[in-house]
């Protein structure tokens, strides 16, 4: 009898317990942290290309008939936007592979003699995605001598640094964004 009495107090225990749970409902989706706007066009438009052509044109040699005239970076002031414009680059880096970035607007017009349509170009990229993902990691990557010459204050090693942001940009260019060779 006793053990039919804790089978009993068992089970109502049990009952109880189980009667005071709720299912758990389905939580809706969070919306994402961030929001796209920008395609890679306008990222590449609006920081990447310009910071680029900052970071090169800040060492350059110009030889004219009076002789020859050098241009860098003297005060730290022009080192401080240096290293604003590789920052701008790293973080476009980033800003490429963010989830759901578009290569262009919709209807956005190319040049068919320098660049793929940009349906083209997102195509090759969402079947490559791995690669595209390496490329946008190459140009991050490039930047680091870039930012250790600013850092050092050496017109020498930005110089040869620049070469490093070139070919990242023209690896993934020429994978993705360039027409075949006819």
């Amino acid at each position: 009898m006793r053990r039919s009495l804790a089978i009993v107090v068992a089970s109502l225990f049990l009952v109880a317990a189980c009667q005071d749970r709720e299912v758990p409902k389905a939580q809706p989706a969070a919306a994402p942290e961030y929001r796209l706007n920008a395609t890679i066009k306008d990222i590449m438009d609006a920081f990447v290309d310009p910071s680029a052509d900052y970071i090169w044109d800040a060492v350059s040699t110009t030889v004219t008939a009076k002789g020859s005239v050098e241009k860098y970076p003297q005060t730290d002031e022009e080192w401080k936007e240096l290293r604003r414009r590789a920052i701008q680059i790293m973080e476009g880096a980033n800003l490429l592979l963010m989830p759901g970035r578009r290569v262009a607007n919709p209807g956005e017009a190319s040049d068919p003699r320098i660049e793929l349509p940009p349906d083209r170009i997102e195509a090759l990229i969402n079947q490559d995605r791995a690669n595209f993902t390496k490329l946008a990691h190459d140009l991050y990557d490039s930047m680091v001598p870039v930012l250790q010459a600013i850092e050092a204050k050496d017109k020498h090693k930005l110089l040869d640094a620049g070469d490093g942001i070139d070919r990242a940009c023209e690896n993934c260019h020429t994978k993705y964004w360039y027409p075949p060779r006819q």
